[in-house]
């Protein structure tokens, strides 16, 4: 039975989030009627339940994780590979509507779904002593949004985004990315700092069930994350924030921040990723398959994770998602399926043209056991946070040993899968051989930490934050896709380009901000930390 408080909080966290998902000229009347929720009666746990489950992938039916995490960013970092044909990402084309789901507009995505509660939530608690912990835990988590948002698009509305209900402002300028790391990073440190595990309970959390010990190292490890995004454009401030965390941040698997599903609410609960992956939408059961360049580095030195992460013959057919209970884990039939290829008619574009091929189901798909239903999302995990550690160690000489981090990382992200699933655990001393076989060189330490970075992101699924990473620091090196009409010259894309709706929504901030953008708004425009 599960122990999370997601089934508890989960149908009134959806009555939360319908009530703020109208139109926002409606939104102060829907928050002032006296027959609904008011000061008196409202509980602030449960826009920070609806904030913490609707990160993970819009109600509507994974709507942003369906095109922003699997579609574009899976596919761009070459953890994933696809044949269909409206995967754009894998061939770097531009589908504006998909890489504008994540932003969202009036019904579905981050603004309406993800902003708007916990700005709720941060503003409900200001100042009022009941709600002390709950305020603190609810700034970490706009910063956990917002840094998202920002890293996808660049300048982004932040100071007055959400705010409609409290100012009136319906058309919030785009703040500068710069302005809005500075700030995330004081808020995590100061939000941080103020948890006090005697005080008030976080009734609402689905992540941590309120330990404010836990929380405390969660704050640190993603203030840690934020200071090293900045490595490339601002390292003094990188440093300095890095150093904060030393010492203070998550201490094993068991501190992961991990969001664990379930069935009751159907679409609106069930695991985002595993939706798509099981084809509910389309055919993304048979034809969305583990990249060769994925497949590759796992086999080519020995990963343990390889038999527990990858299968062969899970679907045997296009025509039906029952998956086959025969499928093949031996990790020597593993075989990555290479990005850029089709099912046109064009010999040299058809999926039949890789050297390799055989059929279909002889390409690995992801495990089953990350793709259940009542499956878990990562958040942030020990084993990224010791990564990072170790760069920082590697870089700048703080923290302790560069070379210590990276084994604790490398060991823990070997060993962290059993969230998925008990079976999937694998033994310390498997890690252990895997380290000795493939050692830390400070000489090509860099590319080893974030090498391994992009392996655990990829395996926990967060393509996101495997793109964000590999912008920043360029491990590893992938090759990219050179596809007929790509719109990006055959580079891997860098940023989302602007929704067009801001243009009649939001237009004098909106052209503006798109008008800075280094390189244009579109897929090969940098955001601020992304230093060529």
């Amino acid at each position: 039975m599960k122990t999370n408080i997601l089934n508890k909080y989960s149908l009134l966290a959806i009555f939360v989030l319908f009530l703020g998902a109208g139109c926002t000229k409606d939104f102060k009347e829907i928050n002032t009627d006296p027959v609904a929720y008011g000061p008196s009666n409202f509980d602030p746990n449960y826009t920070l339940s609806t904030a913490q489950l609707t990160y993970t992938g819009s109600i509507d039916f994974s709507y942003d994780t369906w095109r922003g995490n699997l579609i574009y960013c899976s596919t761009m970092m070459q953890g994933l590979s696809t044949v269909v044909s409206y995967w754009a990402g894998d061939k770097y084309m531009l589908n504006e509507g998909y890489t504008a789901a994540y932003w969202g507009n009036a019904a579905v995505g981050a603004y309406i779904e993800q902003v708007r509660p916990i700005v709720d939530a941060v503003e409900f608690t200001k100042g009022n002593a009941k709600y002390s912990n709950l305020h603190n835990v609810a700034r970490i988590w706009k910063a956990v949004i917002f840094a998202r948002l920002t890293d996808l698009y660049g300048d982004v509305p932040y100071s007055q985004a959400g705010q409609g209900y409290y100012t009136s402002n319906y058309t919030p300028k785009y703040d500068k990315q710069q302005a809005i790391y500075m700030d995330l990073l004081k808020e995590v440190d100061e939000a941080t700092n103020a948890l006090n595990p005697a005080g008030d309970k976080v009734a609402g959390d689905v992540i941590y069930k309120g330990d404010i010990e836990k929380w405390k190292r969660f704050g640190n490890s993603f203030m840690l994350r934020l200071a090293m995004r900045l490595v490339k454009i601002d390292e003094n401030t990188a440093r300095t924030y890095a150093t904060k965390a030393i010492g203070k941040t998550l201490t094993s698997n068991a501190d992961d921040a991990i969001l664990a599903h379930d069935v009751s609410g159907s679409r609106v609960t069930q695991n985002r990723n595993s939706q798509v992956l099981l084809g509910d939408g389309g055919q993304e059961h048979y034809y969305v398959k583990w990249s060769k360049t994925f497949i590759d580095l796992l086999k080519n030195t020995a990963d343990p994770r390889l038999g527990k992460v990858a299968v062969t013959k899970l679907y045997l057919s296009d025509g039906s998602k029952d998956q086959n209970a025969n499928f093949d884990a031996n990790p020597l039939v593993q075989k990555g399926m290479p990005n850029g290829k089709d099912l046109s008619s064009v010999p040299s574009q058809n999926i039949s043209s890789d050297p390799f091929y055989t059929t279909m189901p002889d390409y690995s798909s992801p495990h089953p056991n990350m793709l259940k239903r009542n499956g878990i999302t990562f958040i942030l995990s020990y084993a990224q946070t010791e990564l990072l550690l170790a760069e920082a160690a590697q870089r700048w000489g703080i923290g302790g040993s560069a070379a210590t981090h990276f084994n604790n990382g490398v060991k823990a992200g070997i060993t962290g899968l059993t969230p998925y699933d008990a079976s999937m655990a694998i033994p310390g001393t498997a890690a252990d051989t895997y380290l000795l076989a493939n050692a830390y060189n400070a000489g090509t330490g860099l590319q080893q930490i974030n090498t391994q970075y992009w392996l655990q992101s990829n395996i926990q699924l967060d393509f996101y934050e495997t793109w964000s990473n590999w912008r920043r620091t360029g491990f590893p090196a992938l090759t990219p896709v050179v596809f007929p009409g790509n719109a990006t010259n055959g580079t891997i894309p860098r940023r989302f380009p602007y929704p067009v709706e801001e243009a009649a929504k939001n237009g004098v901030n909106y052209r503006e901000a798109a008008a800075a953008v280094v390189g244009g708004d579109n897929l090969k425009g940098r955001v601020w930390w992304d230093k060529q």
